[in-house]
Parts: structure tokens; C-alpha cells; sequence
């Protein structure tokens, strides 16, 4: 029976999705409004950074990534910047630094203290200008810490080498504005995507374009390396304004190995992906769902497993990398999503579901550390290395054995000596009625209190007068 399509195991097709409650979520957080093509959110294991909403200037929220809940309407901000902030990204090698771009044509590098902002972060460690037009997209080097990458609006990709706080090459070979960059895993090539319709593979350190796609069938808006795997995924849209996703040799972007269709809707579609897992996740701008599919490198190049759904729709999302999820609780991914319309950042978590509470070596290989594997100067002289990798082990701590506890009871209301103790009331009538109670209880305590001390007057007259009589008699 040819028709029936041939199962295919795979130890991730029971991958679900699970939002975080609501102590988990950051609240109250004034979410930008700004209608550039970002995610307006950076994420590491010790912060979260949230670009904010702000009458004159840019800034951007830094909160400790542990302490979520309702954030304080006078947080400390970080507002260096002039213009709106358009993109942030944290340093992969040190958790304290921050890089930021702006409307201003700047590039910032802040160093953020232990434990998050005290008060208002005005002062960079770096300013960096080189752009004669706002700057719309920064990435770090992926195996070096001193290189960074940003993209402006005047077509231009600057490489930024933070040892010297200045530009060390401009790649020039675009005639439009850049919408993506991404890197290969030792950072020895760079994928880009252009609003010209062009889909790139350069060489970073001499500027030169190895290969080059014209895609007028599938205008390419997001790129990304698969890992190692030589492959490129792109997002974008159809001749017919369908949301696509189309897989790419990197070695020949004459044709597309695959392309599919995923819907008619308008939202841009992010793609992320784990190489440890070789999952890949689409997230589309102002959808609520996240789809995600398995990659492989034979036929069906993109395996689809399941979607997780969820009503609020996302501006943007974060991505936590991998030395920061919860091993114990089998989460192999974790996103947190901007929901503009209620002012809340919420963590959703990517679960393997496993039965057994020992450590999984299957689903948690070698990964990317946090350590870099080149200085600036040895990156610059030509030199590639792949990732220093380090075990998820060392992270993983066994769930506790749930402790018992009593069953929470409904509190009743109660009288002890005639003392009205009840829950707190809900309603404005019922507050009302505890009050004119009250005023009762104590109307009647006051009057109780006078008759006995009148009592204790009577009584201390008898006594003097029983002393009297007995000293008479005498």
C-alpha cells in the first residue's frame, strides 16, 4: 500500500511546549513599539534584557533572569542611546556584557553589574561609530569574543574588533538594507538576507561573496546555518504572499533543495534552530503558535512534529542558550515571548518527556560552552576553530523527592469570645458589612466594659465597708 506514509522514530516527535504560571512571567514591562523587524529581547543565564517604550532616546530593561514577577514601574534602565534601540545581544563568552544599536548610528557595549542595575546606565563601556545611517541588526562572532558584527541602514557590514573599540573591515556587497546575518559554527562564513531579494554566503574577514541566490520566487527575509550540516533554511514569502520555508545547499544557492508552504498569514516568520538536537522552530510575528520540525539530510529534509499554541500573540522572542536550561526537567529549548499587549515576557519551555530522572546523555550531547576558542588577533590573521564544547552534566540536579503536605483547608469563619474573625473581603457591600459589624461588636464590648467597671466599684465599696465593720468590732 504505497499511499500510507512509513513511521519514522525519532525521540523527539513527543516534544511539547509548556508556558511558564504566572510567577514565572515578568509583568508590567513597557514592551517598545517599535515596528522594525527584531526581537526587541536578549537572554542569557544570569539576564534578561527587554528593549522599552521611551519618550525621547532608546533604552533598554536588564532584569536578573531569577527574579520574574511584577517588575517596579522606576526599574533602572540602561538609556545611553539617542534613538530608539533597535537590536541587543549579550556577549555568548561573558554573561555581564551587553551589546546595543540604535536609530542614532551608534553600536554600544555595556557592562552590567552583579546582581542587575542599581539606578540608571548612562555610561558605555565602548562607543562605536561607523555607520552614516541608523544601524539595525548586531551579531557577536560565535567563537570570539572581541569581534562583533553590525549591519546598517547605509548597506554596510561593519567588524568590529572590541580589543581596539574600532572597525577593522566593511563588507560592501550589498545594494539594500541587510535583514539577517547568521554564522556557521566556527564563524568562518556569514549568511545574509537583503530586502535586494539576495541570499549571500560570505567570507567575512575578506568581504568576498562565495555564493550568491536571486530569489524572486521565495523572497528570502530570515536565514540560518544548520550546524555543521553544510545546509542554510530561509523564511519568506511565495510569489503568492504564502508564508514560506525553503532548505539551501551552502555550497550551491542555484536552487532551493526544498521548499515548503506553511500559510497565507503576514506576520515574518523567525526560524531558530538547536544543532544539538537538530530541531527547528518557526515563530511567526504576531502569531501565537510555534511550529517545529525535525531536520535531516535525507528525504523528508524537514520532518514535521507538532506545534505549541497559545492565544496571546509574540512580538519577539528570546532564546536562553543551552548552559541555562533546566537539564533535571528534560527542556531542550526555551523561548521568552514578548506579548506587547499585556506588558508581559513569558517563558515557554521545550520538553523531551522521560520517565527516568537520571541524567540523558542522548538528547544533551557536547554543546557549545563558554569559553571562546580564538582572541581577535588570531581570528583576524585567519585562523578558524570550532567551539570550545562542554557537558550539560555538571548543570544537572536530580528532581527532589516532593515533600508531603497537609491539604491547604478552607478558611471558615469563626467566632472565639465573641470576636468576629472572617476572610478578607472581596467585595466593596462586603467590606461594608464587616465594618458596621465591627462598629456592633465594639458598641457592645464598650458597654460590657462600663457595667464591669461599675461592677469593680460596687465590689471595692463592700470590701471597705466589710474592713470597717470587722475593725469596729475590735
Amino acid at each position: 500500500i504505497s499511499w500510507r506514509p512509513t513511521y519514522r522514530s525519532s525521540k523527539f516527535r513527543n516534544v511539547y511546549g509548556k508556558a511558564g504560571n504566572r510567577e514565572q512571567c515578568f509583568d508590567g514591562i513597557p514592551i517598545t513599539r517599535n515596528v522594525h523587524d527584531n526581537h526587541f529581547c536578549a537572554v542569557n543565564a544570569k539576564f534578561l534584557a527587554i528593549v522599552t517604550e521611551t519618550a525621547g532616546g532608546g533604552s533598554f530593561l536588564v532584569i536578573p533572569v531569577n527574579k520574574a514577577g511584577r517588575i517596579d514601574p522606576h526599574q533602572p534602565k540602561v538609556c545611553g542611546h539617542q534613538g530608539g534601540v533597535l537590536d541587543i545581544k549579550w556577549n555568548p563568552f561573558i554573561d555581564n556584557i551587553i551589546a546595543s544599536c540604535s536609530e542614532d548610528c551608534s553600536v554600544r557595549i555595556w557592562e552590567i553589574p552583579e546582581g542587575g542595575l542599581r539606578r540608571n546606565m548612562s555610561e558605555a563601556v565602548l562607543e562605536l561609530y561607523g555607520h552614516s545611517r541608523r544601524v539595525g541588526l548586531i551579531e557577536w562572532h560565535p567563537t570570539c569574543s572581541g569581534i562583533l558584527f553590525s549591519a546598517g541602514y547605509d548597506f554596510k557590514i561593519l567588524i568590529w574588533n572590541l580589543e581596539v573599540g574600532s572597525p577593522v573591515k566593511m563588507i560592501d556587497c550589498h545594494s539594500d538594507v541587510v535583514l539577517c546575518m547568521s554564522f556557521n559554527t566556527d564563524g568562518s562564513l556569514l549568511a545574509t538576507s537583503c530586502k535586494d531579494k539576495h541570499l549571500r554566503v560570505i567570507e567575512p574577514r575578506s568581504g568576498k561573496v562565495l555564493q550568491e541566490a536571486d530569489c524572486k520566487s521565495h523572497r528570502v527575509n530570515r536565514v540560518v546555518f544548520l550546524g555543521n550540516m553544510k545546509r542554510l533554511v530561509t523564511t519568506g514569502v511565495s510569489r503568492w504572499n504564502t508564508r514560506q520555508v525553503a532548505l539551501w545547499d551552502q555550497e550551491d544557492l542555484s536552487m532551493p533543495i526544498i521548499e515548503e508552504e506553511i500559510d497565507g498569514l503576514s506576520g515574518l516568520l523567525f526560524p531558530f534552530y538547536d544543532a544539538d538536537t537538530h530541531m527547528l522552530y518557526l515563530a511567526g510575528k504576531g502569531d501565537g503558535n510555534i511550529r517545529y520540525y525535525e531536520v535531516g539530510t535525507e528525504k523528508p529534509y524537514l520532518q514535521y512534529l507538532m506545534e505549541f499554541r497559545s492565544p496571546a500573540p509574540q512580538k519577539g522572542l528570546g532564546v536562553m542558550p543551552k548552559h541555562g536550561l533546566d537539564v533535571a526537567a528534560c527542556e531542550v529549548f526555551r523561548f521568552y515571548k514578548l506579548v506587547t499587549l499585556r506588558g508581559l515576557i513569558e517563558p515557554i519551555s521545550m520538553i523531551v518527556p522521560r520517565r527516568s530522572e537520571t541524567y540523558q546523555e542522548d538528547i544533551y550531547p557536547m554543546t557549545a560552552g563558554t569559553e571562546p576558542a580564538l582572541t581577535a588577533d588570531e581570528w583576524l590573521s585567519g585562523m578558524d576553530r570550532e567551539p570550545v564544547l562542554m557537558s550539560l552534566k555538571a548543570g544537572y540536579k536530580r528532581p527532589c523527592q516532593k515533600a508531603f503536605k497537609a491539604p491547604v483547608r478552607e478558611r471558615k469563619t469563626m467566632v472565639m469570645n465573641g470576636l468576629l474573625e472572617s476572610i478578607p473581603p472581596k467585595t466593596e457591600n462586603e467590606l461594608m458589612r464587616m465594618f458596621f459589624r465591627q462598629q456592633d461588636e465594639l458598641k457592645r464590648l464598650r458597654e460590657e466594659l462600663v457595667q464591669k467597671d461599675v461592677r469593680l466599684q460596687q465590689l471595692e465599696l463592700e470590701l471597705n465597708n466589710l474592713r470597717n465593720n470587722t475593725n469596729c468590732g475590735r
